[in-house]
């Protein structure tokens, strides 16, 4: 099955194989694609559906240094080049919006920007920068309600250029600790407002962003990916969980965006989430369901078969293997990721990674 075409809701993909997002820190300082990203998107089109690197729907979410952007005129046409490739050998490509929230340093932004968030509250661990190097997490801004309708509107405002740049869709990461699981998350949201308090109220920022998005281009062209009892940036899971995203997933449903990527970060050492909590998701949420976490073909084709998935998507494997699909297809060897090269900028670790045929 893994070899096989897939209808995602009237878009075509040439099999069920993803290239899940991975931040790789490629773009300009000032947050720009650059034409080796062009390159690097193009060799791995191979793959039905390609799910760029976390980009930031403003200037507000940039705390990575070198990650793209996608609300200018300037970053539109940097990524049209990345696309018009992608398509050019038969494949698509949604682009992940990415706000970083409280995980950013004030140095990673462009003049005016800030760090912002649901709570006044630090990010415990430390942010890589260009200019100083590993530097304390900068205290976010809490945001208002008031402000948190702008941002709302950026997201919206964001996939519209996605679409302007030729991109098929958006996934919205709601995963890892970043902006939209930040008020997910009841370890860290503790506001008292319109969107904190309750599982509906902590809910209330993603269903409202997925509401503007899917306004803005169509629920088509909307998904959003998932990493509930994932660790990473300080979350973690809390009491009712399970609950308030079985209830997500029936709003995000109600919607009708097209897939729903769920995360699973056991392969990197955070707990699994556990199996029932899985399979109330995959039921509840009426759209594509797309598997992720430290699949290779064997279990790739075992959850497809069990309908536990409709699409797998591949991290890793699909960042050192330029031509994944012919090498598994063929059982043939794989390279190795090179850990130290996933977030320095140039061609190393990034572009020379060999294909079979070289």
């Amino acid at each position: 099955m893994l070899f096989e075409p897939y209808d995602l809701r009237g878009l075509p993909l040439k099999n069920r194989m993803v290239m899940a997002p991975m931040t790789r820190n490629r773009a300009t300082a000032e947050h720009v694609p650059t034409p080796i990203m062009v390159t690097y998107y193009a060799e791995r089109a191979d793959l039905g559906l390609l799910i760029t690197e976390g980009t930031s729907p403003a200037p507000d979410g940039l705390g990575y240094a070198r990650i793209p952007g996608l609300y200018s005129d300037e970053q539109v046409a940097a990524w049209k080049p990345v696309t018009a490739a992608v398509h050019a050998k038969g494949s698509k490509i949604f682009a992940q919006l990415m706000h970083t929230g409280r995980a950013s340093n004030a140095l990673n932004l462009p003049a005016g920007a800030r760090v912002v968030g649901p709570m006044a509250v630090a990010l415990p661990d430390p942010v890589y920068t260009d200019a100083q190097g590993l530097q304390p997490a900068t205290m976010p801004h809490a945001l208002t309600e008031d402000e948190v309708r702008v941002v709302v509107a950026e997201y919206a405002h964001s996939a519209t250029k996605a679409i302007e740049a030729g991109f098929d869709g958006i996934e919205l990461h709601a995963a890892n600790g970043y902006l939209i699981e930040q008020f997910l998350n009841a370890n860290h949201n503790q506001r008292t407002d319109a969107y904190g308090g309750s599982a509906d109220a902590r809910n209330r920022f993603a269903l409202e962003v997925a509401t503007a998005t899917a306004g803005a281009i169509g629920p088509e062209r909307v998904g959003i990916r998932l990493s509930p009892y994932g660790t990473f940036n300080d979350m973690g899971a809390f009491v009712g969980i399970d609950e308030q995203f079985v209830a997500l997933a029936k709003g995000l449903s109600d919607l009708r965006l097209v897939h729903l990527h769920l995360v699973d970060h056991a392969s990197m050492g955070s707990p699994n989430a556990p199996a029932s909590l899985r399979a109330q998701l995959r039921t509840t949420f009426n759209g594509t369901f797309i598997a992720s976490g430290g699949f290779d073909c064997a279990k790739a084709e075992a959850i497809l078969a069990s309908h536990d998935a409709d699409l797998v998507a591949f991290g890793r494997l699909a960042l050192a293997n330029p031509d994944l699909v012919t090498r598994l297809q063929h059982d043939a060897p794989l390279n190795a990721p090179d850990v130290a090269t996933f977030y320095t900028p140039g061609e190393k670790g990034y572009t020379d990674y060999p294909a079979l045929s070289a």
